[in-house]
């Protein structure tokens, strides 16, 4: 008797291994792609942080996003570009589903479901790096470092009212928000004081609560 054939599972694609899909690592501080380099196949997060960031013309750096297990990276290989607009790196020690340009390509053209998973993701992820490019141009530091923050807690993702995140030096941060380190550090005391955030001396966690959305949306 001949077995059944198993339905296509859009999860189980985009988190195993298989012909022109590979896990790959990444230490924390390596660089998975950078902004210019050929955009040659899509990445899916299995643990660990990535930053995803760009560079204008001017030589100013923005943090699109700061993006964790589920999520999609080098989405520019399937949407018909010829090269990275954007560079990733890891946060973390990172894990990665590394799937081949013209491997998730035939995927998409075969499978609705995985097509209808990868455009909600990408067309989500579309309106979140508009709204991080104009809050880099428009908003002041404070907010900047407090936007920062709720991406590494994925606010935007869940809702929750509390989100341990892994503690980032204050250099890292500052760089980030495209400010200085004793900026940082008069904004995160700021930020304790207010019950933002908590945090002890020492820590590997910081302590981020959702309240921090309301101070960044305020006027």
């Amino acid at each position: 008797m001949a077995r059944k054939k198993q339905a296509f599972s859009p999860k189980t694609f985009l988190s195993t291994v298989g012909p022109g899909r590979a896990l790959v690592f990444f230490e924390k501080g390596q660089r998975v792609f950078a902004q210019g380099d050929t955009a040659e196949a899509l990445f899916v997060i299995q643990k660990g942080m990535v930053r995803l960031r760009v560079r204008f013309q001017a030589g100013k750096e923005a943090t699109l996003d700061i993006l964790r297990e589920g999520d999609f990276i080098g989405e520019d290989s399937i949407a018909g570009q010829s090269s990275c607009t954007a560079s990733a790196t890891a946060m973390t020690d990172c894990s990665l589903l590394r799937i081949e340009k013209k491997v998730i390509v035939l995927a998409l053209t075969s499978q609705a479901k995985l097509a209808n998973t990868v455009l909600a993701y990408v067309l989500a992820s579309n309106i979140r790096y508009q709204q991080h490019l104009v809050d880099q141009r428009c908003n002041p530091s404070e907010k900047r470092l407090a936007r920062i923050l709720s991406l590494l807690a994925h606010f935007d993702r869940h809702g929750s009212t509390v989100a341990d995140i892994p503690r980032i030096n204050q250099e890292t941060l500052a760089e980030m928000v495209g400010t200085t380190r004793s900026r940082v550090s008069f904004f995160m005391k700021k930020f304790r004081q207010s019950g933002f955030v908590d945090y002890e001396p020492g820590a590997t966690m910081i302590r981020v609560h959702r309240t921090i959305l309301a101070f960044y949306v305020s006027g």
